[in-house]
């Protein structure tokens, strides 16, 4: 079992991993859960379905923005008052979308509900306070494999939202489980307030942060396994319906497969984290993201694609990027235990960013879709083991 350092006796680390796994369930609400609540909610605002697109990528752009702030904000006043003050906004912001009826409202609202959002990068800060040595890493290989999953199974529930409460569903899901996190965070997590009244130098953090080699290095490693992950995410629907001819029903059931290997990839994950260094879990999560690609590009080189030469070198790269990530995270986040919170904040961003940009650059490459997605995964792990510090000039966490 999973222990809390917590001085205060109160406190239940069951009910503290709770919260941790609700916050990364309401993450994939907003951007992913909508998904098939697009048409619907285009027809009630009377725009294109493209313009909800739009607001997609605002949305993401605005909880990108928020936690930059929030975070070395919370290194200053405490993570408690700010998760509950941005748990309130976004359930603000939630309620606003359903009772909108004009787009640029709408818009407005999703922005708002975006900014409390931005909270949610404070889970990482509390692994960090809450949590010691591989501890901390086995909580975030937990965070790791439950938001893949959540994530899966996603389209399944959206749709099913869609179908019994029309658009309006996933948003009120989203306003249901933020009170019940709400309610949590307020009983279940001690007061941190920080009486500090000095200004936060925003500029000076971040250009210390960037000065630094080794936590620049394990973030873009964090930031390069998940794009393994989020590229085939966005390139899924090419690989199973235009490529194999699945319909939308068929391709949303292959996601609950997709589910079940972050589920397998976590175990994987948990068992390796007991008995080996973060360091060498992240070789070895990196490592089977190349094999993966080696085994992506030699299927589509020697065979016809099929349902299982697209799932098993993806069941082998989620594995991967269930060990490289978290373990990368923990270790870049011990290098700077009195920054957490922006450092959690910068890793985030850095890692939406790369994710973006590294699954557009492999989409122009779209038409031999298993070959790219093989290549890309092979020269991004490759490089990643190029950049992870070898004789650490400093002393890291335990786990490192």
């Amino acid at each position: 079992m999973i222990t809390s350092p917590y001085k205060n006796k109160k406190t239940n680390p069951e009910l503290v991993i709770a919260l941790l796994l609700i916050m990364s369930l309401l993450g994939v609400f907003p951007l992913d859960v909508i998904l098939p609540s697009f048409p619907a909610l285009g027809m009630h605002l009377e725009v294109d379905t493209t313009h909800i697109a739009y607001s997609i990528s605002l949305f993401a752009l605005s909880v990108a923005a928020a936690q930059l702030v929030l975070g070395p904000l919370s290194d200053k006043i405490g993570r408690k008052r700010l998760l509950l003050l941005g748990l309130l906004t976004s359930i603000v912001g939630a309620v606003g979308c359903v009772i909108s009826t004009h787009y640029l409202t709408f818009i407005g609202f999703r922005i708002l509900q975006a900014v409390g959002c931005g909270c949610f990068v404070l889970t990482q800060a509390l692994v960090q306070d809450l949590f010691e040595g591989k501890q901390r890493n086995a909580m975030r290989i937990l965070q790791t494999s439950a938001s893949g999953l959540f994530i899966s199974l996603s389209l399944l529930t959206g749709s099913w939202l869609q179908q019994a409460f029309d658009w309006p569903g996933s948003f009120i899901t989203f306003t249901q489980l933020a009170c019940i996190a709400l309610l949590m965070s307020l009983f279940f997590l001690r007061d941190d307030t920080h009486k500090n009244t000095s200004k936060v130098d925003y500029f000076a953090i971040y250009r210390t942060l960037l000065h630094d080699r080794e936590f620049v290095a394990y973030s873009v490693i964090a930031a390069i396994a998940f794009t393994c992950h989020f590229s085939f995410i966005v390139l899924s629907p090419l690989l199973f319906i235009d490529q194999l001819g699945l319909s939308p029903h068929n391709f949303a059931q292959v996601f609950v497969l997709y589910a079940i290997a972050f589920v397998v990839g976590g175990l994987v994950a948990g068992c390796f984290n007991q008995r080996l260094s973060t360091s060498v879990q992240i070789l070895i999560g990196l490592g089977l993201i190349v094999l993966a690609g080696l085994m992506m590009v030699m299927g589509a080189w020697t065979q016809s694609p099929s349902l299982m030469s697209t799932l098993i070198p993806m069941i082998v790269a989620t594995t991967g990027t269930t060990l490289a990530l978290p373990a990368a995270t923990s270790c870049a986040l011990a290098l700077q235990q009195t920054r957490v919170g922006a450092a959690a904040s910068m890793i985030n961003t850095l890692v939406l960013a790369v994710g973006a940009a590294g699954s557009g650059v492999i989409t122009l490459f779209s038409e031999q879709v298993a070959t790219s997605l093989g290549v890309g995964f092979m020269l991004l792990a490759t490089g990643s083991m190029l950049l992870l510090p070898r004789y650490p000039h400093r002393p890291l966490d335990p786990a490192c």
